[in-house]
């Protein structure tokens, strides 16, 4: 049976401006998993600013204990060792409910930072390969590493800064509406409305900037990583100075926009210290005013200006609170939109792992194209029996490549069917179907650890005699020991302290340690000089011996002896059968056969692997 699949536009970064409610949205569950934690630490930071409030009260009590008024003829003439208690007690309960919150909440942040980074990198993994191709990898990390630190700056100011804030001036306006005239509220609360409404107000117009300076901090930081990843072709070219003209033209529009936003900065600052500035001389009036006619002590004096003093210092740094906030959500806007990035291969929600037996591929009448402008695959039919091999070979861009990708189920088909035993591809678990095959790719990109870290990647809880029974199987274990730090050797980024050829049998052994029911060998020796290539193939072969294997080959000449050759032209099976079949068919094979036989160089060309730059 033929199912179609639409061809899925290639997902472009979302790069649309989130809500910030939606983004807090998002981020709140991650929290709320803890909540006999944060209603705790809430009960701690209420406690905490109780006990904060209360300081300037028993100082008022102690000073209008102290003083001669004509309420008070005789002021107290022993030591007041109970007010002095209380005072030192209050102060000594603010610093420890204030620890208290913080050691309670700080498992609460640690987790929801480490579960929010934790799905992002499995959902980055659960991406297609489309994505992958697509993707700016510094830029990437870049924004991952800004939305984590964001994630833990918007905890810490809004639970540990911005509501301690909140809850302080709501007791502190409490208490200046029961004890004194209208006058003090009314100062406070206007100063307040002011304060925050240009705070926000301003805010809100530098948020641009902040996106702006992610946006090419981004683009910046991902020139930076392209060019150190390709540093040989840097030299190649001699072009450091070209390189380093790219990158200072990032830094230059991200220098222009900083300055723009330390510009707006200082407009933010002095505005929000006038306001402040004016509502403190004001209150200050009030109460000097009060103490004259005698309607204030000099307690309640000292009272009214430790409670601005308590209520300037938060809100000289509210604005700089709200601008991180705002600056936190920004930086995890593009952290959530990677979230939202759409899973163009997914599992079927009745999806069951594969189950072979034999591992017989069928290939039925299959299309596909990257883009729906350009088809790649027309009516790809064939079968590779139980434990056979089937070799396809063909010109460069001919599709072959693209047939190992869609075996893996990196991309979906438009058309037909790709079966495991009878099993649709698309009905079975992706997990469970990759780790049933194995592949030796053309070119082998190895991590940057050890060699023995490398071969243990094709299974990762394998012991080290295992390892070691791999790499001989691929003809590198006496290479290996011939190396001074031997199985502990670092290969360097990418690999690349090793060759094409010691790269290669890395990859072979890996998969040899994997020991899938399904081998693909993608130009498998395409790295190897002769001698090394007719050494590996003896052993090639006895690693294919009862497994299902496709080889993807240049050289004819080493899948001479497949049960099966196909021939693709321009995505199309054009020839199939045995080399001998072919050959006496005198075709498109044969012919290519004769120009490897009379041009015994051309096979030692690697080709170029067209079909990677049309995904």
């Amino acid at each position: 049976m033929r199912r179609q699949s639409a061809i899925p536009p290639a997902p472009a970064a979302n790069q649309a401006t989130r809500n910030d409610w939606a983004t807090l949205k998002t981020l709140l569950p991650y929290l709320w998993a803890y909540k006999w934690r944060v209603s705790l630490a809430m009960v701690f930071l209420v406690g905490a600013k109780l006990a904060n409030v209360g300081v300037p009260l028993v100082l008022k009590k102690l000073i209008d204990g102290l003083s001669i008024t004509p309420n008070n003829p005789q002021a107290l003439l022993v030591l007041p060792l109970g007010l002095l208690l209380a005072y030192g007690g209050l102060r000594l309960c603010t610093t420890v409910f204030t620890e208290l919150r913080e050691f309670v909440f700080a498992k609460v942040t640690q987790r929801a930072v480490r579960t929010i980074a934790l799905q992002v990198f499995r959902h980055l993994h659960a991406l297609s390969l489309r994505f992958h191709l697509n993707r700016q990898t510094g830029g990437m990390t870049r924004d991952i590493e800004r939305g984590t630190r964001g994630i833990s700056s918007l905890v810490s100011y809004s639970l540990f800064s911005i509501l301690p804030t909140l809850v302080e001036i709501t007791l502190v306006l409490g208490y200046l509406v029961t004890h004194y005239n209208g006058w003090f509220a009314a100062i406070t609360a206007v100063a307040l409305c002011s304060y925050i409404a240009f705070t926000v107000t301003v805010t809100e117009w530098r948020t641009h900037f902040r996106r702006t300076m992610n946006d090419l901090d981004s683009k910046a930081n991902t020139k930076a990583i392209d060019s150190l990843i390709n540093y040989e072709t840097v030299k190649y070219f001699c072009n450091e100075d070209y390189e380093a003209e790219r990158y200072d033209q990032g830094l230059k529009r991200y220098e222009t926009a900083a300055v723009k936003s330390q510009s707006s900065l200082s407009l933010l600052n002095t505005g929000q210290s006038t306001i402040i500035a004016v509502a403190v001389t004001l209150i200050l009036w009030r109460a000097t005013q009060g103490v004259i006619d005698h309607s204030m002590t000099l307690g309640d004096l000292v009272l009214v200006n430790s409670f601005m003093i308590q209520l300037y210092i938060p809100l000289n740094f509210l604005g700089v609170l709200y601008r991180e906030i705002k600056q936190s959500l920004a930086d995890m806007e593009r952290l959530f939109s990677l979230l939202e990035q759409h899973r163009e291969i997914a599992d079927a929600s009745d999806a069951k792992p594969l189950r072979h037996e034999g591992a017989e591929v069928r290939f039925s009448h299959v299309d596909f194209s990257y883009e729906s402008k350009r088809q790649i695959l027309f009516d790809v039919d064939f079968t590779i029996a139980a434990g056979t091999t089937t070799a396809v070979v063909g010109h460069s861009g001919s599709g072959k490549s693209t047939l190992s990708r869609l075996l893996f189920r990196f991309y979906d088909i438009n058309d037909g069917q790709i079966s495991i035993d009878g099993q649709d591809l698309r009905d079975v678990t992706q997990a469970s179907l990759r780790r049933s095959i194995g592949i030796v790719p053309q070119d082998t990109v190895l991590f940057n650890d050890t060699i023995e870290y490398n071969i243990r990647y094709g299974k990762p809880d394998a012991g080290k005699e295992e390892v070691v029974a791999a790499a001989k199987a691929a003809y590198i274990h006496d290479f290996i020991e011939t190396l001074p730090d031997g199985y502990e050797t670092m290969v360097g980024e990418r690999g690349l302290k090793l060759s094409g050829g010691e790269k290669q049998r890395v990859a072979i052994a890996r998969t040899v340690l994997k020991n899938p029911a399904i081998l693909i060998f993608d130009e498998a020796t395409s790295a190897l000089d002769s001698k090394a290539e007719q050494a590996i193939q003896a052993q090639l072969k006895e690693i294919a011996r009862n497994r299902t294997t496709l080889v993807i080959a240049h050289r004819l000449s080493t899948i001479a002896d497949a049960a099966q050759i196909l021939v693709l032209e321009h995505g199309r099976i054009v020839e199939r059968g045995t080399h001998a079949q072919l050959l006496a068919a005198n075709g498109a094979y044969a012919q290519m056969w004769e120009r490897q036989q009379a041009r015994p160089d051309e096979s030692d060309a690697s080709p170029v692997d067209e079909d990677a730059l049309l995904a």
